[in-house]
């Protein structure tokens, strides 16, 4: 326990600092629904942990996965387990593509209800019940900041989803459920691969792709983040400035098989 304890330590303060703009100011002529996802990303990074109060939210033991210039470099740079299950998946049939969320809110249903236990912990009531409510999210008239979401098919039906925010230079992951039915497909890495790969083609600012924080997860949801190369950071957020003109995110919305 002690080794571990010391581990831990030695861990926490070598982190790798990163620093992610989310170029505030390409928000300006998109919707404002983007504006404040920028204002509250940042105000949340900042605010101090419940958990551990001489911390921040999201500054030390981000995950983060630095991308390298290109898809074929980062592909290889992720486990061989996890190009292994992205590989059955596509050989089983599967495939990611972006998907309207509010089209699919029977299919979200049936993967909440799949399973009332992931990681170990109950699922939380209304997962129980499949009470999936349609959003409002408006429509990103640009690549440098947008929520998309995504789906993994398997003979038509969708049996994996994630969602991502995507501000400036950082991804976040900020959900992704596989059901439970077909995990053994590879649903889920498929989709954080089909995702990286969507970044590259529509939004190529992007430098920093993200799941979730590191201390305080399970060893079992270490690992996994780990072969994704999600990696723990210390992150410094900036608002900064945006160096160029942001690109259309037009053909961000097709729905081509990534």
């Amino acid at each position: 326990m002690i080794k571990r304890m010391a581990a831990a330590v030695r861990e926490f303060w070598n982190l790798p600092r990163v620093e992610i703009n989310l170029m505030l100011s390409a928000t300006v002529g998109n919707d404002p629904f983007f504006e404040r996802l920028v204002r509250d990303l940042y105000r949340d990074a900042h605010r101090r942990s419940m958990r551990h109060l001489f911390l921040r939210e999201m500054v030390h033991g981000v995950t983060v996965c630095q991308l390298p210039p290109t898809f074929d470099a980062y592909y290889m740079l992720i486990d061989a387990s996890a190009r292994r299950n992205h590989k059955k998946a596509i050989r089983e049939g599967c495939e990611v593509r972006l998907i309207t969320y509010n089209d699919h809110l029977s299919e979200i249903a049936d993967i909440w209800t799949s399973t009332d236990v992931r990681q170990g912990k109950s699922m939380p009531e209304n997962y129980l019940k499949g009470s999936v409510k349609a959003h409002a999210n408006p429509t990103s008239s640009s690549a440098c900041h947008d929520y998309p979401y995504f789906g993994v098919f398997f003979k038509g039906k969708m049996i994996g989803y994630a969602g991502c925010l995507i501000a400036g230079e950082y991804c976040g992951v900020m959900h992704i459920l596989g059901h439970a039915d077909h995990l053994q497909l590879g649903a889920v890495p498929m989709l954080f691969i089909g995702i990286a790969k969507h970044l590259y083609e529509h939004h190529k600012q992007v430098k920093f792709y993200s799941y979730g924080m590191y201390f305080g997860a399970a060893d079992t949801l270490r690992r996994f983040k780990r072969k994704f190369d999600f990696l723990p950071h210390r992150v410094t957020w900036t608002l900064g400035e945006t160096s160029g003109t942001p690109q259309s995110s037009t053909d961000s919305k097709k729905t081509e098989p990534l």
